[in-house]
């Protein structure tokens, strides 16, 4: 089989989709990178000790796993979700929606225990570590609160660096679609009864 034999467009076709996915997997090499630089710098701040201000949302990612204090003046509400205590117990997790002096709102996980009903907490002040909380924050107590079981330590290692996982997936996907196109034209081939390529 020459160039010249190879259809035009599929050909085109094909090695834009492989290019594409390569591109896509570098792109997960760098974003592997980024991650891991990423996780080093919450080790950074989890080894500092000197409590910050609770911080404003435009402030979150820069105050992650720092200690944090939080003046829980007034508990607006409590959220109970599952979740594990320091010992690997399953059980809920006890959140209290706090207003925060001049900060606004702040969620303070208190702790864990094997029931739903959250804990007799009117509020007071809180020091613990800055963890994210979905799109927000929340922080979790050095030591828990009204008389609940201790939460496992936030971690900077239990956030997901599968990035190079995903690398691998895409050129792995390049080379698949580049091996069947060639099974492809080289069938088309025998059976126009060109020469094997």
């Amino acid at each position: 089989m020459t160039l010249r034999d190879l259809p035009i467009i599929p050909t085109i076709l094909v090695v834009a989709a492989a290019a594409t996915m390569v591109a896509l997997g570098i792109w997960q090499i760098g974003r592997a990178e980024e991650k891991g630089a990423l996780i080093a710098a919450y080790q950074n701040a989890l080894a500092k000790e000197t409590p910050i201000a609770w911080p404003k949302p435009e402030g979150y990612a820069d105050a992650l796993y720092r200690n944090a204090l939080v003046d829980c003046e007034k508990v607006r509400g409590f959220d109970s979700i599952g979740g594990k205590s320091a010992r690997g117990r399953t059980g809920w997790v006890h959140i209290a929606r706090c207003d925060h002096p001049g900060m606004g709102a702040a969620d303070v996980t208190m702790g864990w225990s094997l029931s739903t009903e959250p804990p007799a907490w009117e509020g007071g002040e809180v020091i613990g570590r800055v963890a994210p909380y979905g799109d927000t924050v929340r922080l979790i107590p050095a030591e828990p609160v009204a008389g609940l079981d201790p939460l496992a330590r936030p971690d900077p290692n239990d956030l997901p660096n599968n990035h190079i996982a995903y690398a691998g997936q895409w050129f792995f996907f390049a080379l698949t679609a580049l091996v069947i196109y060639f099974l492809a034209l080289r069938s088309r081939t025998r059976r126009r009864g060109a020469p094997k390529v």
